[in-house]
């Protein structure tokens, strides 16, 4: 049985944009600031094993279908239902799923980042969001994360800074200055974590930066 010709070409772009499912994670969603800052977390501890990247993109993957969950069930709703329905076209629930992405995106995205883009571009100056081509808020919205992410992690960097110093300190008022503060430290950096309950601290303070 041969495949007709609109078939074929649905196979292969469907094939095609499965590659570019990773990349739409990447920079359309909001796991570029959530691996940031978990990788912030194990520099800070000073265990660049522990957790393995492994469990980090986990944790990174599923934070982020926990926050991107009112986004994508709105597409659900919008786009993907009407669609199996064969109430709309695949183009129109293309159009109708880009919405709430693009609201999602504007609301993370700083001003100033969406001017630079803009004015880069060369595009006029805009008055509504709808005037923001896709193309324009992707690139700014990726800075807005990067941005956000850093001033996240340096915030996560104080306490153990603090405790590096302080320990640094004292070792050398002591004289012992061949032996590595990170020995010493790494005990009293990980039992603070723990007695703060880090992860459920990080991990709230992570999604409601997705709300504020």
């Amino acid at each position: 049985m041969k495949l007709e010709g609109s078939n074929a070409v649905e196979i292969l772009l469907l094939v095609g944009g499965l590659s570019l499912i990773p990349a739409a994670v990447f920079t359309l969603t909001g796991f570029t600031r959530i691996i940031i800052v978990l990788g912030f977390i194990r520099t800070g501890l000073g265990t660049p094993t522990a957790p393995p990247n492994q469990v980090l993109v986990g944790i990174a993957l599923f934070l982020t279908i926990f926050v991107m969950a009112p986004t994508f069930n709105q597409i659900k709703h919008d786009a993907v239902d009407p669609l199996r329905a064969e109430k709309i076209t695949q183009v129109q629930a293309l159009k109708r799923a880009e919405k709430p992405m693009r609201e999602f995106m504007f609301d993370q995205t700083r001003t100033k980042d969406l001017a630079l883009f803009a004015r880069l571009a060369k595009l006029e100056r805009p008055k509504t969001r709808a005037d923001i081509p896709t193309y324009v808020l992707i690139p700014a919205f990726t800075i807005s994360e990067l941005k956000t992410a850093f001033q996240i992690g340096f915030l996560i960097f104080l306490p153990f800074l603090i405790i590096d110093l302080v320990v640094g300190a004292t070792l050398m008022s002591m004289g012992m200055m061949m032996l590595p503060p990170v020995f010493i430290s790494l005990p009293f950096k990980i039992l603070l974590f723990v007695l703060v309950d880090g992860w459920n601290l990080v991990t709230q303070s992570l999604v409601q930066s997705f709300h504020t």
